[in-house]
């Protein structure tokens, strides 16, 4: 038997890798996802078939999933299909699911009030079982099956600060920029700034820009990382601002951070929609985050993400996927 796990990169790979081990197992396991920095760093020493990318409303890339598909199908005969998304899962999870493959979709953590496109698609095909992360909107085909964020707790900590201010700003992978952020911040995290001068102490930022076109700001940029660059950067860091990507949010809770937490907004080209303002203030409601618009950051926020600390339980429940008894509703 072979679960063939499958999602797009960024975010939804993040999530599926944290959701898998708390999987019922089911034999071997072959991941299918595009080919990044990201995804050949955490998936290093894996079985994986990189696939090409696949971006947001996609459809000739979607397309293309299926005789991928098709060809694992013949050659490596998977029992089981668990993907988080995004359109990936579209091209593969329906013709999996009518060749008899045990099909799950698991919408992902930043969909707080309702599915993405993807989910609303897969949500009509035929065999593919659909699960929210969020009980509030589990209904009709929507299934609750656990969530990526119930495995961590926020404690009060005390800082412990040594002779400079470590941060790390971060904006993910996504191939829409983010240069409101990174323009908001520089004032507050600059060489004599907002930061520095609350704490008494000179800051160190990596900057982590992305697609965002950020040459003419007073910054070190870094586009991207690899994941496990990023995740020591975040282990090593005392604050943590980040979008409201399901990925960054997961890399800095893992790594025990309380993140500031800054939403992507589609009105200004960052995002296909505002999903990402109801990630933070579902975070910032769980107390594992701070919410706060790019505008309106402040010292007091940093410094009190530096005395908030985030913790894993040491027993996460298992995600409770549907048997193949199971029946649909509609």
């Amino acid at each position: 038997m072979t679960t063939l796990f499958v999602a797009t990169t960024g975010g939804h790979l993040t999530q599926l890798e944290g959701l898998a081990d708390r999987l019922p197992p089911d034999g071997d396991a072959l991941w299918m996802t595009p080919s990044n920095a990201q995804s050949t760093s955490l998936l290093a020493g894996r079985d994986v078939e990189f696939i090409h990318d696949v971006n947001s409303r996609d459809l000739w890339g979607v397309l293309r999933c299926v005789p991928i598909a098709h060809r694992l199908w013949r050659k490596r005969k998977p029992t089981r299909v668990v993907s988080t998304g995004s359109g990936i899962a579209v091209g593969v999870l329906p013709y999996l699911a009518l060749r008899g493959v045990e099909c799950h979709y698991i919408e992902s953590a930043a969909r707080v009030s309702g599915p993405s496109l993807t989910g609303r698609i897969l949500r009509w095909a035929p065999g593919v079982r659909v699960y929210t992360q969020h009980p509030y909107w589990a209904r009709g085909p929507w299934h609750y099956g656990g969530s990526q964020f119930d495995r961590y707790e926020a404690v009060t900590a005390t800082p412990r600060i040594g002779d400079r201010i470590r941060v790390v700003v971060t904006v993910g992978g996504s191939q829409f920029p983010f240069r409101r952020l990174i323009a908001a911040l520089v004032p507050l995290l600059a060489s004599g700034g907002a930061l520095e001068r609350a704490l008494g102490r000179p800051v160190d930022v990596l900057w982590q820009t992305g697609a965002g076109q950020v040459a003419d700001l007073p910054i070190d940029p870094t586009p991207f990382l690899p994941a496990a660059d990023l995740k020591a950067a975040v282990s090593a860091a005392d604050i943590v601002i980040s979008h409201a990507g399901t990925g960054s949010v997961v890399t800095a809770l893992d790594a025990g951070r309380s993140p500031v937490l800054i939403a992507r907004e589609e009105r200004h080209g960052e995002a296909t929609d505002d999903h990402q303002r109801e990630l933070a203030g579902e975070l910032d409601r769980r107390g594992l985050a701070r919410h706060r618009d790019a505008g309106s950051i402040t010292p007091d926020d940093l410094m009190a993400a530096l005395t908030t600390s985030v913790r894993q339980r040491q027993s996460p429940a298992p995600f409770a996927l549907r048997s193949r008894s199971s029946r649909r509703s509609s």
